[in-house]
């Protein structure tokens, strides 16, 4: 059996991409699944796909601490527990400093910043801290290590996931409460629609259309099932994970 069997787990993000390859392999090993986005009609059609499994959906922004909080409360209503937590939405309007925008760097802020910290907030307290036990996992990048011309404010909020992630490691080991963050790099996800700059969009494209380049989302969903499938006391604080062809 499974290490990820009837464990309860809440994915933010989980209308497409990785969140959505992760939905599929959690539910193929038996974890009990709440799974939130944006768009309902992406998850409603996913949770039609899962048949003879145990998962709910609920409409949710993450830059929206109740709409969050209403997710984790799903959760504890269904299960009465909440054993992970992936924080997997994100956005990567990639762009030069000298274009000046503001938007977008709010944007960025408040999704890959502001959507991990109300995950963790809804979670932490009173219920991981009252089962003295639960992991929380996040969607980090290769952008939370290194930097490129073009991706100053994306890699400021994924190094600011990266250290959020440590303190909460260091403040909650004696809770048992397990922290990872997953940095993938070029992955085939739609993550570059949100780029408006049209020569670093494109580029991110190009990059994706090389035969033989960059990661499938089923490679980080496997990733993330090898975290969660680990005995309690073993902790995974950080996979980085690369396509093989990647440089940087």
């Amino acid at each position: 059996m499974s290490n990820i069997q009837g464990k309860v787990v809440i994915i933010m993000g989980a209308s497409s991409g990785i969140g959505e390859a992760t939905t599929k392999k959690l539910a193929q090993e038996g974890a009990k699944l709440v799974i939130a986005a944006r768009r309902e009609d992406r998850l409603k059609a996913l949770v039609e796909s899962l048949t003879n499994n145990e998962i709910s959906y609920a409409v949710a922004d993450v830059t929206n601490k109740d709409e969050v909080q209403a997710v984790v409360d799903l959760a504890i209503e269904k299960y009465g527990r909440v054993d992970i937590l992936y924080n997997n939405a994100g956005v990567m309007p990639l762009s030069p400093l000298s274009e000046k925008r503001f938007d977008e760097w709010r944007q960025m802020l408040d999704i890959n910043i502001m959507g991990v910290l109300n995950g963790i907030a809804a979670v932490l307290l009173p219920i991981m801290k009252k089962q003295q036990s639960g992991q929380i996992i996040a969607t980090d990048s290769v952008a939370g290590h290194v930097v490129w011309p073009g991706s100053a404010v994306y890699s400021g909020t994924k190094f600011a996931v990266g250290a959020i992630m440590e303190g909460l490691r260091q403040e909650e080991r004696e809770s048992n409460i397990r922290s990872t963050i997953i940095s993938p790099g070029a992955v085939a996800t739609e993550l570059y629609k949100t780029i408006s700059n049209p020569e670093l969009s494109e580029s991110v494209k190009e990059g994706q259309r090389t035969p033989g380049f960059g990661l499938a989302s089923e490679d980080i969903a496997n990733a993330v099932a090898y975290v969660i499938g680990q005995p309690e006391h073993v902790s995974i604080n950080e996979i980085l994970i690369r396509p093989t062809k990647q440089d940087a």
